[in-house]
């Protein structure tokens, strides 16, 4: 398959006040393309930190980050947002959809900034929309829609760009657990059809789902293992 991401000696220190927080301390890791990876540990482990740097928005206090060859521990935020928009979709636990427009313009928002023109935006976030499901509620608002309903529009912003890497962080965690199901169905599919997954969660049963679990504390990796 081919190494897509390459972390080496990652870490990432904040200051807060007169303290040092290490919130990656030393993270090397290496994911091919197409791998289905769950990473887990508890509250402050620096799950979200990796994810960030992963993501391309925020880069390392120190170490390289390569994704396809290209270094990213020092590009400039405009190269950064690039990548962003180019390589990565995102799903949050939040959904982090905008209250005032409609699914439809939602998901168009990555291709905005993309600068395509707004025929093909509107064809792609169509098409977009009717894989998760959602074709016949394009131009209802978020509060309009049920919790599911709107990690589907999420979902179907994540992949509008065709982006090689989804990271999902507890995509599943404000929803019950049927619909959670189906989310993480949807996800799989994503897999399959050979998108690299990286999925954040607290959930061994989610986690199973993975070919891979990663288990960060302190900011270190204490465990990598393949599943089954």
């Amino acid at each position: 398959m081919g190494t897509m991401i390459a972390l080496s000696d990652v870490r990432k220190f904040y200051d807060m006040g007169d303290v040092q927080v290490r919130a990656l301390d030393g993270v090397s890791m290496t994911i091919e393309k197409g791998e289905y990876i769950a990473v887990m540990g508890p509250s402050g482990s620096g799950k979200s930190t990796l994810m960030n740097i992963v993501g391309c928005l925020d880069t390392p206090t120190s170490g390289s980050y390569r994704l396809n060859e290209r270094e990213i521990a020092n590009m400039e935020d405009n190269e950064l947002a690039d990548i962003r928009n180019r390589e990565i979709g995102f799903i949050f636990q939040t959904f982090n959809l905008l209250p005032r427009t409609d699914a439809l313009q939602n998901v168009e928002l990555p291709l905005v900034y993309a600068g395509l023109a707004r025929r093909e935006r509107r064809a792609q976030a169509e098409s977009a929309l009717d894989a998760v499901g959602l074709g016949d509620r394009m131009h209802h608002k978020p509060n309009e829609m049920s919790g599911g309903q709107r990690q589907r529009v999420a979902i179907a912003r994540a992949l509008v760009n065709n982006p090689s890497i989804v990271l999902a962080d507890e995509p599943t965690g404000n929803l019950d657990s049927k619909t959670g199901e189906e989310i993480m169905g949807l996800i799989d599919e994503l897999h399959d059809r050979g998108n690299t997954i990286i999925l954040v969660t607290h959930e061994n049963f989610l986690a199973d789902r993975a070919a891979r679990v990663v288990r960060l504390h302190d900011g270190n990796v204490v465990s990598d293992e393949r599943n089954g």
